[in-house]
């Protein structure tokens, strides 16, 4: 996929792409400060990189299938070798999915899931993280701190857990055990997710087969 400016990158995008099969996402733009627009687009595209890949983090995949870097139209020989030196690194990591321990099936799941709540983490960071550091240093120091995490954790990790239950609910009802599983989460975990979903309409709870379905 191609786009003329950073600024341009959607998230999901990204995940449209890793939907289609890719195993792994090279994003490249201007330096930083170094814009050929008004608008600063490689900022954007550098705090959605870095949420995007927490949010791969939070879908059980390497984090390092995401990458980001910034180049300039006369670095083509520096161009080459981070090409180079990304394929080699996504051949180590190896398939999507099948490499994190993921079938088919969970994986095409949790990157659905994860695609839904796109909106909301654009508006998430629009209103609460829409940053403006000097370097890209500063940005990986932010988005690697205790701010960052538990801002995600309380906000896009709520919303991705409830995103995902829907989206397993939408073949069959199940007991909350069998969630836990195919989520990776702890019982305490998804009990609270499942109490959150059933409060927003969600799910309900089918007291006969003692499983949780779609509402």
């Amino acid at each position: 996929m191609r786009v003329m400016c950073t600024g341009r990158i959607d998230l999901a995008f990204v995940l449209r792409a890793f939907q289609g099969g890719a195993d792994g996402v090279f994003i490249g733009g201007c330096h930083l400060n170094e814009c050929n627009y008004t608008t600063h687009g490689n900022f954007y595209a550098l705090r959605m990189a870095n949420i995007g890949k927490r949010l791969l983090q939070a879908l059980g995949l390497d984090p390092a299938r995401l990458r980001i870097e910034f180049i300039s139209g006369s670095e083509g020989t520096r161009f080459a070798e981070l090409m180079s030196d990304f394929g080699r690194q996504i051949r180590e990591l190896g398939p999507l999915g099948i490499a994190e321990g993921l079938d088919r099936e969970a994986r095409a799941s949790r990157l659905a899931a994860a695609t839904k709540i796109v909106p909301y983490i654009k508006l998430l960071e629009r209103e609460r993280l829409r940053l403006k550091f000097e370097t890209e240093e500063e940005y990986a120091e932010f988005f690697r701190g205790e701010e960052f995490e538990r801002l995600f954790r309380e906000t896009v990790g709520e919303k991705l857990a409830m995103s995902q239950i829907a989206s397993l609910l939408q073949h069959r009802a199940l007991p909350s055990g069998e969630i836990a599983r195919a989520l990776g989460l702890t019982p305490s975990e998804v009990s609270r997710h499942l109490g959150s979903s059933t409060r927003h309409g969600l799910v309900r709870y089918d007291e006969k087969e003692k499983c949780y379905a779609l509402a």
